[in-house]
């Protein structure tokens, strides 16, 4: 890598290419504990590759011939200094707990193999826990859509770190499928859609679908409200009997008013 640096003297301008150490710029992975091995693996592989010492995970200590050379015998103090030094980053990498478990091995090579062979598998049954858990997910009214869209977009990208693809047909599909109940007649509107869909145009016509159901329901309310009011006014109008001291007041022609009240609430 190399950084470009002008110079501020009168002369024309000349750019100076420098080099730049591979390994002077690096940050330490945080600690593994035990969650996410694949992607603590990752980080840790990167960070040895920036140390230049990647390679001491599949080499074993040369063997020393029976009549060894200078040579030889520089090669095996290098690959010792190497592995002293490969397996300490790695255990130095790990929690405390972990730390005391793993630091009796003696070679790069060998503590990688324990890690892999006992986080590997523990991940294995990750996988079928998200796929499960994707599968089993459905839709609730008591969420917002969007909400729940991007959750299931979460489970999607925790399929495609495993490894696992899968194709924006079919999610498109399966997050139609999982919509509630009460979204069954705009399911299927979406099925019956000549014209295949993005995930994008899915989320922004559900996102549509529910502000226009969210404006329904407030515009059902204020005519239910207003009717009620209008309900309440005619009741207060309700026609009222003539009475005297308790006793029904009468006419003028001596003769009670037996007219049926019409229109009572």
């Amino acid at each position: 890598m190399e950084q470009t640096f002008k110079s501020n003297s009168t002369l024309p301008n000349i750019e100076v290419h420098v080099p730049i150490k591979a390994g002077t710029h690096h940050e330490k992975p945080k600690k593994f504990n035990r969650d996410d091995f694949k992607r603590w693996q990752q980080k840790i592989l990167f960070y040895l590759a920036t140390l230049n010492l990647v390679h001491v995970l599949k080499e074993e200590c040369p063997k020393a011939p029976e009549q060894p050379t200078k040579k030889t015998f520089n090669a095996i103090e290098a690959w010792k200094h190497s592995n002293f030094l490969c397996r300490n980053y790695i255990l130095n990498g790990l929690i405390d707990s972990l730390y005391n478990v793993y630091s009796s091995f003696t070679t790069t090579r060998g503590l990688w193999e324990a890690l892999e062979k006992k986080y590997k598998t523990k991940d294995a049954g990750t996988k079928k826990f998200i796929v499960g858990k994707f599968l089993d997910f459905k839709m609730i009214d008591s969420i917002t859509i969007i909400n729940q869209v991007e959750e299931l977009q979460i489970l999607i990208n925790k399929i495609h770190v495993e490894g696992m693809m899968i194709n924006e047909a079919f999610q498109v599909a399966s997050f139609i499928e999982k919509l509630s109940p009460s979204w069954k007649d705009f399911k299927n509107y979406l099925n019956h859609k000549r014209k295949e869909l993005s995930m994008e145009d899915l989320i922004v016509r559900l996102r549509i679908e529910e502000d226009n159901r969210k404006n329904d329901k407030s515009v059902g309310k204020s005519f239910m409200e207003a009717k009620a009011h209008i309900m309440e006014g005619e009741c207060s109008k309700k026609r009222k009997l003539p009475f005297n001291n308790g006793k029904r007041k009468k006419l003028p022609n001596n003769k009670p008013d037996n007219k049926k009240i019409k229109g009572a609430c």
